[in-house]
């Protein structure tokens, strides 16, 4: 059976950024054979060095960009990306929305088996998603992002209704949920509510104590 991930976004927060990255992906890879699929989404700036830190835990890039390598100044170009250690991608965070059209040129420029989560905001945004068949599909409702609430609490039928609608447009795309999740009780319910994962930030990069609620997040997994 496919392990659930747990997907950590470090943002730019200061807890997560520079050294103090370095330091979070190390309590990540303790956690890395456990019952979950750890996975560390980075600054651009920290790949490289993120990925000597830990080498054994997963490592993605917070966006990328549709362009080559040439004249396109302060975008984020996929194979320097790649060469600096980004092993997947997330694409159309709440708080970096594109187009439609740039997941799906993004898409044709991966190399095969690159995964990628694209973020929806709502079920029109996931069936838009789904239809380009990326690897993962994250629900995070913007209103709850960085709150106190997880979305698995405040309204349960978001992640159930973007799983069937995913899984009726392509069975393939594996769905996560994000925003509010805090802590195994709001991973156990995402599992239960048909995600296969979840992506969350400040419930681990703001914590006081990383490893307590690494192993905290997982305490309900198989």
């Amino acid at each position: 059976m496919t392990k659930p991930l747990i997907v950590v976004n470090f943002k730019t927060y200061a807890t997560a950024s520079g050294p103090t990255a370095e330091t979070l992906a190390v309590a990540m890879e303790r956690h890395a054979d456990g019952p979950a699929r750890m996975v560390a989404v980075v600054s651009a700036f920290d790949l490289a060095m993120v990925r000597k830190a830990a080498p054994s835990l997963e490592v993605w890039a917070q966006h990328l960009d549709p362009v080559g390598q040439g004249s396109f100044t302060g975008w984020l170009e996929p194979k320097t990306a790649i060469h600096h250690g980004a092993q997947g991608t997330i694409i159309n965070h709440a708080e970096h929305k594109v187009e439609m059209d740039h997941v799906k040129r993004l898409m044709d420029q991966l190399p095969d088996g690159f995964p990628m989560c694209g973020c929806a905001a709502d079920l029109d945004e996931a069936k838009s998603l789904a239809m380009m068949g990326p690897t993962f599909i994250a629900v995070e409702p913007p209103e709850l992002i960085g709150g106190d609430t997880s979305v698995t609490t405040a309204d349960p039928s978001i992640v159930s209704d973007t799983v069937a609608v995913v899984k009726a447009t392509n069975p393939k795309v594996r769905v996560l949920c994000g925003a509010g999740v805090k802590n195994g009780r709001d991973v156990a319910k995402a599992i239960e509510l048909g995600a296969e994962g979840v992506l969350l930030a400040s419930g681990v990069t703001k914590s006081t104590d990383v490893e307590a609620v690494l192993s905290d997040l997982v305490s309900l997994l198989d």
